[in-house]
């Protein structure tokens, strides 16, 4: 039978399953979908798939998703150009995202609708296998407190108001997946249990709230936080803040940058001695200058200067990262001393479960959609397949 590319064997390399470790094992692929896998001496049948072998000390782990990216490689959400979004979807299987949410910023209204309108019809329409694909829409802003806008631009910035983000979601073809918001300003408490009734993941972000007001979110149905530690009231001995009750509820999720510069080493060590690798998610929230030189970007009409692994406003204000989330992976292994499995945990079974995607993506597992990565030895990316296609392969350099 001639070898179908609808149907794929990686064959030799360790596989991080769902259920357990298999060394020296194989992947079958059939229409985007894992459809069988073990140890390659129980392999029978291999006619008409294209065999890829992989060197046996390689890890194949499931497709990383990033909740939380702005952009890359000279493109951003809010540029609201089908161009854009080409441009993210297919750069960023080279550092193992396979799925994400498209993140918007704080901005003029009607910036944000047509980034809203765009994704949300690119989401509908333009998705294809053989690149990350665009699960929703993370809406982080206009909703939060002026005195954490961090790169949020102020003048932007509104009270949670619900009748504007149904209007919203419907410019979004119902995309709306997660919103990060400050509980503490007016309208917020409302905000969240309307997000909990439809489905949507309340964000606790950008926000000056007490302990207890962060209690009071979770009792209305917040159940995640974003970025962790950066642009909310911080831990103290007699005020625990955002950051203690992140710690203390297991009710909340926490995305967290594990850049080294957003937060120190030491600070990502205390949070998943915390939160544990069920409590935490990696994340980028990477802006356009990704993969790109130092120099000069705009962010939200913003000057963004981008130097020595830094993204910073003229204030000196962080805006966004540059982080790829396979660095994420290999930082929060060399952080925190965790394995490999664990980061998987934070960087790719979490989020799907969050986002309610885990029967489809987040683990490889038998009928799951084929988003699969190769690290090397290094913890590299080498390989990355979007929905069974190919969408990223590392060229071997030359000796």
């Amino acid at each position: 039978m001639i070898p179908d590319d609808n149907y794929i064997l990686l064959m030799g390399v360790r596989v991080y399953s769902d259920q357990k470790i298999i060394d020296d094992g194989y992947i079958k692929i059939k229409n985007q979908k894992i459809i069988e896998m073990g140890s390659s001496n129980e392999l029978s049948d291999q006619d008409g798939f294209n065999v890829i072998k992989i060197p046996a000390h390689f890890n194949a782990v499931p497709g990383f998703i990033d909740v939380h990216i702005h952009g890359v490689a000279g493109a951003d959400t809010m540029d609201a150009t089908k161009e854009a979004l080409e441009t993210m979807v297919m750069s960023l299987p080279k550092e193992g995202t396979t799925s994400f949410l498209a993140t918007t910023m704080t901005q003029e209204g009607k910036q944000i609708e047509n980034a809203l309108i765009n994704t949300g019809k690119y989401i509908k329409e333009q998705q294809s296998p053989g690149k990350s694909e665009i699960i929703g829409v993370h809406l982080e802003g206009p909703f939060v407190n002026s005195t954490m806008a961090g790169a949020q631009p102020i003048q932007h910035i509104i009270d949670p108001d619900i009748a504007l983000l149904k209007e919203w979601q419907n410019l979004s073809n119902e995309t709306i997946k997660l919103v990060t918001l400050a509980p503490e300003r007016p309208g917020g408490l409302d905000m969240i249990r309307y997000l909990k009734a439809n489905g949507i993941i309340a964000s606790i972000g950008h926000t000056n709230a007490t302990y207890d007001e962060v209690n009071e979110a979770i009792e209305a149905g917040a159940n995640h936080v974003t970025h962790l530690f950066n642009q909310m009231r911080g831990l103290h001995h007699r005020e625990p803040g955002v950051v203690g009750a992140a710690f203390l509820r297991e009710e909340l999720k926490a995305e967290i940058i594990v850049d080294g510069v957003h937060v120190r080493p030491e600070m990502v060590n205390l949070a998943f001695k915390q939160k544990l690798s069920d409590g935490l998610i990696l994340i980028t929230d990477s802006m356009r200058a990704k993969c790109l030189k130092n120099g000069k970007y705009d962010l939200g009409g913003q000057e963004v200067t981008v130097k020595n692994g830094k993204a910073i406003l003229e204030d000196g204000t962080l805006a966004g990262s540059i982080l790829k989330l396979g660095h994420a992976v290999k930082n929060i292994i060399a952080f925190t001393g965790c394995s490999l499995g664990e980061a998987i945990e934070m960087v790719s079974v979490n989020p799907a479960k969050q986002l309610g995607i885990y029967d489809r993506k987040g683990s490889i597992s038998v009928g799951k959609d084929a988003d699969i990565v190769i690290l090397d030895e290094e913890m590299e990316v080498y390989m990355t397949l979007c929905r069974g296609s190919l969408a990223f392969k590392r060229e071997e350099k030359s000796k």
